[in-house]
């Protein structure tokens, strides 16, 4: 919710709560253990990936797999049971709720306006209709005209409508130029 940033990963967000039950496992296997820490820590040095994994998600399961393994192989199997039934169990409500799941703004609009866009002007009646959310990105003196060119970002609230959103600017006094571009499948970056 407090992310503001221009790259968001799903997958990220739900690797640290994760990450957070294989450490968890990591201390329960090691315990006070000083031998134990320090062939896990061994293990964990030699691990070499072949293969570059993407994802970060994927890399947290790598990690689950990995600790599960240490833990069987240390004797410490209601660790390893546990672990794997906690494990599977919160990727398994993180894959149902869509945990970590963002609502990026996902049009563009770009116009021209005669005149200034003062507070209660018709076109913000008409964004406040098809929107969600919108966010003024810029504003642009056109040289030679009273006009400027306006760019917003929009979270369109039904994609169906797009065309009934631009007939609604179109009939707005003073715009002209209207350019809708809307992201039709949203990607995590």
């Amino acid at each position: 919710m407090t992310h503001s940033g221009l790259s968001y990963s799903r997958s990220f967000v739900q690797s640290l709560i994760l990450i957070t039950v294989v450490v968890a496992m990591v201390m329960a296997v090691i315990g006070n253990s000083i031998i134990t820490a320090f062939g896990l820590m061994g293990a964990l040095a030699i691990i070499r990936f072949r293969n570059i994994l993407k994802d970060t998600r994927d890399m947290a399961f790598v990690f689950c797999a990995l600790v599960v393994g240490m833990a069987a192989g240390a004797q410490r199997h209601e660790v390893a049971v546990l672990g794997t039934i906690v494990l599977c169990l919160i990727a398994i409500y993180l894959h149902w709720t869509s945990f970590g799941s963002h609502q990026p703004l996902n049009a563009y609009l770009r116009f021209r306006l005669r005149g200034g866009l003062a507070p209660g002007h018709p076109l913000l009646d008409v964004l406040k209709r098809y929107c969600n959310h919108f966010t003024l990105i810029s504003v642009q003196d056109v040289l030679g005209s009273q006009a400027a060119e306006y760019a917003y970002q929009l979270m369109v609230r039904d994609r169906s409508r797009n065309e009934d959103l631009v007939s609604a600017l179109e009939s707005v006094e003073g715009i002209s130029e209207i350019a809708l571009t809307v992201q039709e499948e949203l990607l995590e970056v």
